[in-house]
């Protein structure tokens, strides 16, 4: 292609927003042409991140409007929640396309969202426009939209886990318990007790029980595939590691399933998607084996003596959880092959 697709990232100072950009230098298609930060604008961006140096050579931008329209195409919002609940209407008035990769879009009902994580929620009119992009499920919205809701971290790891149960009817919705576990780098770069050094290092500790505001967009997601209501018990660990997402699921089937029955289920639902993994039997995944790549691998292990279905999902939140999804998205959005800049062997050891 001759001209390349502008991008601008806003949010840029932080976790996501600089994996953006270690995923965008890398893409034959797009050319990244405004890095923001509404906290450092006009300091060079390698300032912050000094690996960065001689390879992003842009000062930081501010948060202009006019700016960005007159530089880019599409908009990655890598910003904390609340934030894009005014910029996406102004940038998507402007006439761009917009990728937010915070939860302020992700939720269709605006109470819901106001519940869970205690902001004011964005217009109803916004809310209907932005398409929820959970590629591998939901990927068929996303050709020729001009907003995507990327989802979350923990529900990427989660749904991907539940969703072809889900979308057959064998489990009970209102049993689920999800046991998930993150390394620190999902906390964001901002300074607080819980990520000091001295608190996490050789700690383990759950938080935001039966309060974590992704508990609803998973709910949402898995209600929608199997046309009905699911109401899950969800608890979230922090874990003394950079990255990673564990997600352990607990659900009991419906009705007797052998193993193969439920092995040949996972392996014909995601056929053909490249991001999921489904392990062998009697394998399970750690989250070292997909560091730093846009994959999700799934292991499951069924307890006849119960019923009962255990599936492990694993998930680099910084990428699939977050930044290579955003991508993934994008490359749907435009008609690229959804793998474009994406094919990166996880990192290991």
């Amino acid at each position: 292609m001759s001209t390349k697709l502008r991008a601008a990232i806003v949010g840029s100072t932080g976790y996501g927003g600089v994996e953006l950009i270690r995923f965008l230098l890398a893409h034959p298609y797009v050319e990244i042409t405004s890095v923001i930060s509404s906290s450092a604008s006009g300091a060079p961006i390698a300032d912050g991140y000094p690996h960065l140096n001689q390879i992003v050579t842009e000062r930081l931008d501010g948060i202009d409007i006019e700016l960005i329209r007159g530089k880019a195409d599409v908009v990655f919002l890598a910003t904390p929640h609340g934030v894009s609940i005014d910029l996406s209407p102004k940038l998507l008035d402007a006439g761009l396309k917009v990728i937010d990769l915070s939860g302020d879009f992700r939720l269709k009902d605006g109470q819901v969202y106001e519940q869970w994580y205690k902001h004011k929620p964005a217009e109803a009119s916004y809310l209907d426009r932005a398409v929820y992009g959970l590629c591998e499920l939901f990927g068929a919205d996303v050709p020729g939209a001009q907003f995507i809701s990327n989802p979350g971290c923990y529900p990427t790891a989660t749904i991907l886990g539940l969703a072809p149960l889900a979308a057959k009817r064998w489990i009970d919705l209102k049993s689920v318990i999800v046991d998930a576990k993150s390394g620190v780098s999902g906390a964001g770069r901002g300074l607080s007790q819980v990520v000091h050094y001295a608190e996490i290092n050789e700690n383990f500790l759950a938080y935001k029980v039966n309060r974590h505001q992704h508990t609803p967009e998973i709910e949402q997601a898995i209600g929608r595939l199997a046309g009905e209501e699911a109401t899950i018990t969800f608890t979230t660990h922090l874990v003394p590691m950079t990255r990673g997402i564990m997600s352990t699921i607990y659900v009991n089937l419906k009705q007797a399933r052998s193993e193969d029955e439920i092995f040949d289920l996972f392996r014909s639902y995601y056929e053909g998607r490249s991001f999921v993994r489904i392990r062998d039997k009697g394998k399970y995944p750690g989250t070292k084996e997909v560091f730093g790549s846009n994959y999700c691998d799934i292991g499951l292990s069924l307890d006849s003596r119960t019923g009962r279905l255990t599936i492990i999902s694993v998930i680099d939140n910084m990428v699939k959880g977050a930044a290579g999804q955003a991508i993934q998205n994008l490359n749907l959005m435009m008609g690229w092959d959804e793998t474009t800049g994406l094919t990166f062997t996880p990192v290991y050891p």
